[in-house]
C-alpha cells in the first residue's frame, strides 16, 4: 500500500498524473491534509508536524492499514517523517521528495518575512491570483510547459485560509533535519534537479542527516522542478518503484540521477 502526502499548495488530486505510471496492482491512497479538500481542519491554529501525523494515524486506523509505503512531497515530508518517527513499525519504507526542511521557529513565534508573505498574499489576492503568481516557480522551464503550470495552478487555486494558514505555521516550526536523525525506517530522498522551492542542496543535507543504517538512495530527477511528480510522472514512478525494491542500506552518501 502506497500512501501519498501532498505539499502546502496542493491536494490529493495533484497525484492524478502519477497514477497511470504506477503498477496496476498497487493500491494507492492520496490524502487531503487537514484543512484541504473536504478534510476537517485541525483544532489548533498553530499545529506541529506531529499533529498532522496524528491525523494520518487516525486515517490509517480507520482504513485498517497496518503497514504502508509512505511518500511525502514538500510540506508532506514533515508530516511523513513525523509519522514514521512516532510509528516506525507501520512504515515499510519512507520516501521524502522535494523535502521542505522547515524554519525551526518556536510555536507561536514570529514568522519569517517569506512565511508571513504567503499568508498575506493569499488573503490579499485570493486563491486564484495567488496561484497564478506562484505556480510557474514550481515548474522547470514554465514557458515550455504551460499545461503543467496550468495543472499546478489549478490545484493551488483550491487552497483555503483554513488549511493554508495552519500549514504555513507548521512549516515555520518544522525541523526536518532533526526529525531525520531519529528515523528508524528505510528512508529515500528524491528531488528535482531544477527545484527552486526546495533546492537539491536541501535534499543533500537531509540525506546526510539520516542514520547510515536507515539511509537509502538520494535520487535527482533531471528536467524537473518542485512539482516533480506532475512534471515528470513517469520518471517519478520509475524512481518510486526502484526505491521500493532497493535494499534498506546502500551506504553513506549513496545517490543517483534517474
Amino acid at each position: 500500500m502506497l500512501v501519498l502526502l501532498h505539499g502546502i499548495g496542493s491536494n490529493a488530486g495533484s497525484f492524478t498524473p502519477l497514477l497511470p505510471h504506477l503498477p496496476s496492482d498497487w493500491r494507492v491512497i492520496a490524502w487531503n491534509a487537514p484543512g484541504y479538500g473536504r478534510s476537517r481542519s485541525l483544532e489548533t491554529d498553530w499545529p506541529l508536524a506531529a499533529d498532522y501525523a496524528s491525523a494520518l494515524k487516525a486515517l490509517l486506523d480507520r482504513l485498517g492499514l497496518e503497514r504502508v509505503l509512505l511518500a511525502g512531497h514538500s510540506l508532506g515530508c514533515l508530516m511523513a517523517a513525523a509519522f514514521a518517527d512516532s510509528e516506525p513499525g507501520r512504515v515499510s519504507r519512507l520516501l521524502l521528495s522535494s523535502p521542505a526542511l522547515g524554519h525551526g521557529v518556536p510555536k507561536g513565534g514570529a514568522l519569517s518575512g517569506a512565511a508571513q508573505a504567503r499568508i498575506d498574499d493569499l488573503a490579499k489576492l485570493g486563491p486564484e491570483a495567488f496561484a497564478a503568481a506562484r505556480a510557474p516557480r514550481l515548474v522547470f522551464a514554465p514557458e515550455d510547459n504551460p499545461q503543467i503550470v496550468a495543472r499546478v495552478r489549478e490545484g493551488m487555486a483550491r487552497v483555503t485560509m483554513a488549511g493554508y494558514v495552519p500549514a504555513v505555521r507548521m512549516l515555520a516550526s518544522g525541523r526536518l533535519l532533526d526529525d531525520a536523525v531519529r528515523l528508524q525506517v528505510p528512508t529515500d530522498v528524491l528531488v528535482g534537479e531544477h527545484d527552486l522551492i526546495t533546492p537539491p542542496e536541501a535534499a543533500h543535507r537531509l540525506h546526510a542527516a539520516l542514520q547510515p543504517s536507515w539511509r537509502g538512495r538520494l535520487s535527482v530527477l533531471p528536467a524537473s522542478g518542485h512539482a516533480l511528480y506532475q512534471q515528470s510522472p513517469a520518471a517519478f514512478a520509475a524512481a518510486l518503484q526502484g526505491l521500493m525494491e532497493a535494499p534498506a542500506e546502500e551506504g553513506p552518501g549513496a545517490r543517483r540521477h534517474v
